[in-house]
């Protein structure tokens, strides 16, 4: 054979080699680091964070020596996560038995930072019904930190999976007030302007459920 020849051999055994070595292994090749990566979603909030807002304890229902009547009404049945301690509260057995307002926000909701004040200042007269925030995004700890942010310590609940949204089948918007009558049922659903004032906001009250007092 040549020696030229013998040179194209040896030549092409090396390139066949090198083909070898750095070929894809398919399944068995090492993942990347993007394969691998893995999203962070919402995290549960914290016992730091809980004692940071200082929200008020969620409601228990209405006092009674008689035993309690069935809750009722389109929230029976909804188990959401109060805020303040991160105990599995019925919605409806806790709000039986008097009327209450339901506010329902988001932590990146701008309007609802505007409106969360005066809930909180209508919350304080001696004649308001209760008020229950009712967080409808996942992410629990920012809802904490935006409140916290805000001084509004309202009792409130976690509703990230938007159950009462679809109860209720409420339009897309944030935020929204819910005014319940003590029987469970619905009075009427407020999809406005977010409310300026502590006035406001009892001007509205009475006008959907009368004299609470």
């Amino acid at each position: 054979m040549p020696a030229a020849w013998r040179w194209a051999f040896v030549v092409l055994i090396a390139v066949v080699a090198l083909a070898v070595a750095v070929w894809p292994r398919g399944e068995h090749s090492t993942p990347s680091v993007t394969a691998t990566a893995v999203q962070g979603g919402p995290q549960a909030a914290s016992d730091g964070q809980r004692a940071a807002a200082a929200l008020a304890a969620c409601p228990t229902g209405e006092p009674s020596t008689e035993p309690p009547a069935p809750a009722s009404g389109p929230l029976a049945g909804i188990t959401l996560e109060c805020l303040a301690d991160g105990r599995p509260m019925d919605l409806a057995a806790a709000l039986a038995g008097r009327p209450a307002l339901l506010n329902l926000w988001a932590y990146w909701c701008e309007p609802c930072a505007r409106e969360l004040p005066a809930l909180q200042q209508y919350a304080a007269r001696a004649d308001a019904v209760p008020v229950l925030t009712v967080h409808s995004s996942p992410d629990e700890g920012k809802a904490l930190a935006r409140l916290r942010d805000l001084g509004v310590h309202l009792p409130g609940v976690q509703d990230g999976d938007g159950k009462v949204r679809a109860v209720l089948n409420v339009p897309p918007v944030l935020p929204i007030s819910v005014l319940v009558r003590a029987d469970g049922s619905i009075a009427k659903v407020l999809v406005q302007r977010p409310f300026e004032s502590a006035d406001d906001i009892a001007a509205a009250v009475t006008a959907g459920l009368g004299a609470t007092s």
